[in-house]
Parts: C-alpha cells; sequence; structure tokens
C-alpha cells in the first residue's frame, strides 16, 4: 500500500513539473509577443534577421552550385531565376535593414540614457509587420512560383503579360507591408535621438552610433516611400489593368528604374550608416584613444545622408539618359566618396598610435575596414560612365555590390554584436570561435567575390543560370562557389558561439571592455527599467568621467 501510495504521490509531482513547465514556456511565449520592451523587440529583430540570413545563404549556394559547372543543369531557369529574385530580397529587406533596426532597437536608448523608445506599441507594431511582409513574401512559393523578376523587378517583367503567376503580387504585398514598418522605426529612433536623450547630452554629445542611426533614419523617410508608391503601381498595373510600366499603352519601364533606384541606392547608406556608428564605437575603446574628429565624422555623416539622395542613376547609365544626367550622375557618385573618405581617415587616426586589443569586435572592425575599402574603390571605378558602360550587368557590379554590403555591412555588423553581446546576455562570446569565424568568413569571402570581378570583366553577364564552356568563365565560377563553401562553416560557428555562450559563457560584468558610453553604466543584462535614476552628461565618455575623473589623457569635449 506504502508503494503505490508513493508511487500516486511520484506521478502526481511529475504532473505538476510538466503542467509547471509549460505554464513557465506559455507565459514566456505570451511576454515576448505581446512586449513593447525595446530591448526584447531587438532581440526580435535580430533573430529573425539571422534566421532569413540562413534561407538566403541556402538559396545562394544553390545558385552557386547550378554555376560551378558549365552547362550544369542542377536547378532549370526558372528555379534559378526564383531563387535569384528571393536570395536578394531577403538580404535587403529582412537581413540587412532589420537586423540593423533590431541592434538600433536595443542600444539606442540605454546610450541616450531613455526608459525605452520614444513610441513602444509603434516599436513593437514594427516589428511584426516587417515578420508578417517577410511571410508573406515567402509564401509567393505557395502560389505554384516565386517571381523570377530579380530583386530589383525590372519593368516590364512584371506586367501580367510576361508574368502571370501570382508570386509576384505576394512579392510585392510583402515588401509594401515590411516598408510600413520600416518607416516607424524611422519615426521612433528620429522621435527618440531629438526628444529623450538624457539631461546635458546635447547633439554634441551623442555616441557616434546614435548620430548614425538618426541620419539612417531621416534616408528610410525619404527612400521607402517612393519604393512604397512603385509596388503599388505595380500591383495596380496586375490587378486593375492600369498601364504605368506597361510600354504599348503609354507608361514607361524607366519610371520603374528611377523609383526603385531612388530608393535602392540610398538604401545602401541605410545598410551602411549605422555600421559606420557601430565601427565608430568599437575602434576608440580597443584603440584607447578617444574618436578622431568627431564633429568632421558627425557632418560627413549629413553630407552622406544628403548627398547619397542624388545619385541614384548612376544605375542606369546604360539606359539612354542624356550626356548631361550621365555626366551629374557621375559626378554626384564620386563627390560621394569624399565624405566617406573622410570617415576612413578618421578611423585611422583614431588607431594610429592606440594601444590595440584584437579582442574579436576590433577583429571584425578590421574586417571591416578592409574589405569597405575595396569595395568603395570599385564603386569609384562603376561612377564613372565609360567603365560603367563596359561592366554593367556583368558579374563585376555583382561582386562590388556584394563586397560593400557583406565586407562593409556583415563584418561591421559582427563587430557591433561582438562588442554588444556581453550587455545583452551577462556573458561574454568565445574568443577562440570567434577567430575561427571571423578568419572562415575572411578568406572565404575573399574567394567568393574577388573571382566575380574577374569574371565580369571577361564579359558573365549576371542573371544568367548557365553558360558555354567555351567562354573561360569556368573556373572563376569555381572558385566562387569553393570560397561560398568555406564561408559557410562560419556562420554555423557564430550561431553555435551566440547558442551556447547564453550557458557557458565567462560572466561578462557590467562592463567588460572598460568602454566609456551609457550602456555600460547599467547590468547586464540591462534591467526592464533601463536606469534606476536619469543619468546626467557631462562629455561624450560619461562612464569614464565616473571611472577616471582625473585622467588627463582623456578630458576633452
Amino acid at each position: 500500500m506504502a508503494t503505490v501510495d508513493r508511487s500516486h504521490r511520484l506521478e502526481h509531482a511529475g504532473s505538476a513539473a510538466a503542467d509547471n513547465a509549460s505554464s513557465g514556456w506559455a507565459d514566456a511565449l505570451h511576454d515576448w509577443t505581446t512586449t513593447v520592451d525595446h530591448k526584447k523587440i531587438g532581440i526580435m529583430y535580430v533573430l529573425m534577421s539571422l534566421v532569413f540570413l540562413v534561407i538566403g545563404g541556402v538559396e545562394a549556394l544553390l545558385m552557386r552550385w547550378q554555376l560551378f559547372y558549365a552547362r550544369n543543369d542542377v536547378l532549370g531557369p526558372s528555379v534559378f531565376n526564383q531563387l535569384f529574385t528571393m536570395h536578394g530580397t531577403t538580404m535587403v529587406f529582412f537581413v540587412g535593414m532589420p537586423i540593423l533596426i533590431g541592434i538600433g532597437n536595443y542600444m539606442i536608448p540605454l546610450m541616450v540614457g531613455a526608459r525605452d523608445m520614444a513610441f513602444p506599441r509603434l516599436n513593437a507594431f514594427g516589428f511584426w509587420i516587417t515578420l508578417f511582409g517577410g511571410l508573406l513574401t515567402y509564401l509567393s512559393f505557395i502560389t505554384g512560383a516565386a517571381p523570377e523578376i530579380g530583386w530589383f523587378a525590372y519593368a516590364p517583367l512584371t506586367e501580367h503579360t510576361f508574368d502571370r503567376n501570382a508570386g509576384t503580387d505576394f512579392w510585392a504585398l510583402g515588401l509594401l507591408i515590411s516598408g510600413i514598418g520600416t518607416i516607424g522605426a524611422a519615426v521612433n529612433f528620429i522621435a527618440t535621438i531629438l526628444g529623450m536623450r538624457a539631461p546635458g547630452m546635447t547633439m554634441r554629445k551623442m555616441p557616434f552610433f546614435a548620430w548614425t542611426m538618426l541620419w539612417t533614419s531621416f534616408q528610410m523617410l525619404l527612400a521607402i516611400p517612393p519604393l512604397t508608391a512603385a509596388l503599388v503601381m505595380i500591383l495596380f498595373d496586375r490587378q486593375l489593368g492600369a498601364h504605368f510600366f506597361d510600354v504599348q499603352n503609354g507608361g514607361s519601364a524607366y519610371l520603374w528604374q528611377h523609383l526603385f533606384w531612388f530608393f535602392g541606392h540610398p538604401e545602401v547608406y541605410i545598410l551602411i550608416l549605422p555600421v559606420f556608428g557601430m565601427v565608430s564605437e568599437v575602434i576608440p575603446v580597443f584603440s584607447r584613444k578617444v574618436l578622431f574628429g568627431y564633429e568632421f565624422m558627425a557632418a560627413a555623416t549629413m553630407a552622406i545622408a544628403f548627398i547619397s539622395l542624388g545619385v541614384w542613376a548612376h544605375h542606369m547609365f546604360c539606359v539612354g539618359m542624356s550626356r548631361t544626367l550621365d555626366l551629374y550622375f557621375a559626378a554626384a557618385s564620386l563627390i560621394v566618396s569624399i565624405p566617406t573618405g573622410i570617415k576612413f581617415f578618421n578611423w585611422l587616426a583614431t588607431i594610429y598610435g592606440g594601444r590595440i586589443s584584437l579582442a574579436s569586435p576590433m577583429l571584425f572592425a578590421f574586417g571591416f575596414l578592409s574589405m569597405f575599402l575595396i569595395g568603395g574603390l570599385t564603386g569609384i571605378m562603376l561612377a564613372a560612365a565609360p567603365f560603367d558602360f563596359q561592366l554593367s550587368d556583368s558579374y563585376f557590379v555583382v561582386g562590388h555590390f556584394h563586397w560593400v554590403l557583406i565586407g562593409g555591412t556583415l563584418f561591421g555588423t559582427f563587430a557591433g554584436i561582438y562588442y554588444w553581446y556581453p550587455k545583452v546576455t551577462g556573458r561574454m562570446l568565445s574568443e577562440r570561435l570567434a577567430v575561427w569565424h571571423f578568419w572562415l568568413l575572411y578568406i572565404g569571402f575573399i574567394l567568393t567575390f574577388g573571382p566575380m570581378h574577374i569574371s565580369g570583366i571577361l564579359g558573365m553577364p549576371r542573371r544568367i543560370y548557365t553558360y558555354d564552356p567555351s567562354r573561360d568563365w569556368e573556373w572563376w565560377n569555381q572558385l566562387t562557389t569553393i570560397g561560398a563553401l568555406v564561408q559557410t562553416p562560419s556562420y554555423a560557428i557564430f550561431v553555435y558561439n551566440l547558442v551556447t555562450s547564453l550557458w557557458k559563457g565567462k560572466p561578462a560584468g557590467d562592463d567588460p571592455w572598460d568602454a566609456w558610453t551609457l550602456e555600460w553604466t547599467t547590468s547586464s543584462p540591462p534591467p526592464s527599467y533601463n536606469f534606476e535614476t536619469e543619468p546626467v552628461v557631462h562629455s561624450r565618455r560619461p562612464l569614464w568621467d565616473l571611472k577616471h575623473p582625473d585622467d588627463p589623457d582623456w578630458q576633452y569635449e
């Protein structure tokens, strides 16, 4: 009888434990899906981006496998075009922008001394509608096929005459909806940075990441609405019989290109300006020097934001614009490199003479500097119209584009993640795994995108699913595919490091890097309210003022 009684008690205890565990998971799920805490929303943005990064990476590997051999038939032309469209769309709209918005979401209120974003409910709405837009875009696969229009969707390929599948409608709706979330995030960042800074934090004393997020947000407000309008026009053409882009009925295929690239080129800076801010936070800390030329860096950021709005048609040198317009857009494209160069030399001046520590954030910052320099130089080459005439729509452009956005955005974003991960989780990432992650990515990246420039010079056009062996492109495509395979384990190592460090990582403490901005004054991870009392700022390095008030090497305003 005693045995039966004991057995009954054990069953009851096990059932209660299972119920408690189930209840705990349900409570946690409810908490995360209904939260308006900027920190949780930021984490969800980053996690969503990492999931889409894996999806976009798989799509890229499939395309590279198809191009490994001449006349390969692993993928047919239709499937290849679908993957081409979805890879580019995913990386730009559902990886690049969301991961930067997510990091900004988490860090900006902490860096400016605020309790939360200015509009917490709008913040949550922005995340969920962006996620919904991404899912809606991928629902195009259930219509029978994803769109085959390329991520830039040149007209008239989007007209119903040439694309009768509903996948293009899902694509347009998904981007339109996610764009609403991006606009909401931009409004929130502007209101938070301009209206919720801590007492004493003037614009000249803001952390530099806040500067870059501010101007990125203005770019979002100016660049996303024209794309939204163009997507509405596509839907009107396809569903209501309008003829905005239908050349045979008085429309204009050029109109789409102007509208898209008016978004598309500022988009490059939307994806890179926040990274400039992250690198500008990392380099001074790991060089043990203040950021050189803060005011010039801030002015250069503003100049990039404005000039980049007037260079969009350098993507259109070959469409038959007038020589006057070609000359203007070539000049504007060259001029935008000047403030970018100012930033680059200021980063080098910050590093020069510093006590450099090659911890993982600084390692990826160096990777960013080297890669972005090369990508920027090929961009200057393409800004010259005669050179662009020869290489437009070739793999040279593909190599340049990826060198800027992966070599720049991704390396810089990894620098930011390795820098702020201890603050978010209270744990340090493994430095050993970070080194493996860096070198596999760095070497694989060069192997992937370096040969693309050469195959482009040899005449290989983009957007082709196969090629003839007589063209001598096979060797360069094989190098590119091998490079992509070398990169792949680097991302697996990164994800493994993120996950395992949550439990096994060394406790970080509140300020593991001996930094000086406000986010490092809070506990790790920060409390839900961020700051017990409103911080007061007297300089650009408020935490260093508290730790080393008499250190003459750090006295500056």
